[in-house]
């Protein structure tokens, strides 16, 4: 099977195409203006972009020069139902005589994105033109299915997360040290996890928390890094070897994400990384998460002292975070363990005879 790939502007590794890659029998031809560390065979197009204000599927941007990508390809791939450049994979799909896949992770059909143009015009595109839909997560199933899309015509694949790279050290951290690993910005919540820290460590002084990542509250982690003498530590980005081996020298992952007017927490790979090293999670009550993290995992209301109380739960019992984490492992291989998820996405192309 050949698939040709339309890339979202900042696109990451391992993810979507990198997954796609991985199936049998597949080759992936990636169109973008950046290449990825992901093994496919790069197409470099331009970017025609209104405003770098808005990111990912509401990116007002879209690729140029598609006329003169090579081919053929039996099917045509994107993120997001009213992304622009799932539009443009429409009408490349329709002209190249090929199938269209959209993958999604959405989880509101009410998003406001849907109801303005060009990003309404995308979705009908979508909805109409698309042969088959991955859902990422159950609540996109019901996302897609509440747009008006066929219910036979969306699939649910779990993300194939790589299990053997997040595992769990070869002796449990004993030493409190919950660990931050998302964007540096409001709406994943590094505010409120400083917040909640400050309150931990007047309870429980030698706690720390390690910060990872980047983004416009980079500033505030760094002063909070100061005012603590080094109890938070930040470490910046990593790529992901390093962010696993950094799960391993701790002993809680936190985060805090709420919702903006365009966005919810749809499901969080960070959080199936840390559960699958066998770290207990604290987060907040957000979106879909719920999908992820399960009991006896946290999810608290968006307030500073109900995480502080979460965090201290786990960094002040180690016995607890012992008992927690071959459950938490478990859980996650079981689910998400690599072969076997790509495997599963591999199945649903296969009853259109590629």
């Amino acid at each position: 099977m050949k698939l040709a790939w339309f890339m979202l502007p900042e696109s990451r590794s391992f993810r979507e195409q990198y997954w796609l890659s991985q199936m049998p029998e597949t080759e992936v031809t990636s169109v973008g203006e950046t290449a990825t560390d992901d093994p496919v065979e790069f197409v470099r197009r331009p970017y025609k972009r209104v405003t770098r204000r808005f990111v990912e599927a509401g990116a007002l941007a879209w690729l140029e020069d598609l006329d003169t990508i090579p081919g053929p390809f039996d099917w045509v791939g994107s993120l997001e139902l009213c992304a622009l450049v799932t539009a443009q994979a429409t009408d490349f799909a329709a002209a190249r005589g090929a199938r269209q896949v959209v993958f999604t992770w959405g989880n509101n059909a009410r998003n406001p994105l849907y109801y303005l143009p060009p990003y309404r015009q995308a979705l009908k595109k979508a909805i109409h033109g698309a042969d088959l839909f991955v859902c990422l997560i159950e609540a996109a199933r019901d996302h897609c299915v509440e747009l008006g899309i066929p219910e036979e015509r969306c699939v649910v694949v779990a993300p194939p997360m790589p299990t053997d790279l997040f595992h769990p050290p070869e002796a449990p951290v004993e030493e409190p040290i919950a660990i931050f690993i998302s964007p540096l910005a409001a709406n994943k919540g590094i505010d409120r996890v400083l917040d909640a820290f400050d309150v931990v460590r007047r309870r429980m002084p030698d706690a720390r928390l390690r910060v990872i990542g980047g983004g416009p509250m980079e500033g505030l982690v760094r002063r909070r890094q100061a005012e603590t003498g080094g109890a938070v530590e930040f470490l910046g980005r990593m790529d992901r070897y390093q962010v696993a081996e950094q799960l391993r020298q701790a002993s809680v992952f936190v985060t805090a994400p709420r919702a903006t007017r365009v966005w919810d927490e749809q499901f969080g790979l960070a959080y199936v990384e840390a559960m699958a090293t066998g770290l207990p999670v604290v987060t907040t009550e957000c979106g879909t998460s719920y999908e992820a993290v399960r009991a006896p995992n946290l999810r608290l209301p968006d307030d500073v002292d109900a995480l502080a109380e979460g965090l201290l739960t786990f960094l002040g019992d180690p016995g607890l975070r012992a008992r927690i984490a071959p459950a938490n492992r478990a859980e996650m291989v079981e689910r998400y363990a690599f072969t076997q998820q790509v495997e599963r996405l591999r199945d649903v192309f296969r009853p259109f005879g590629t």
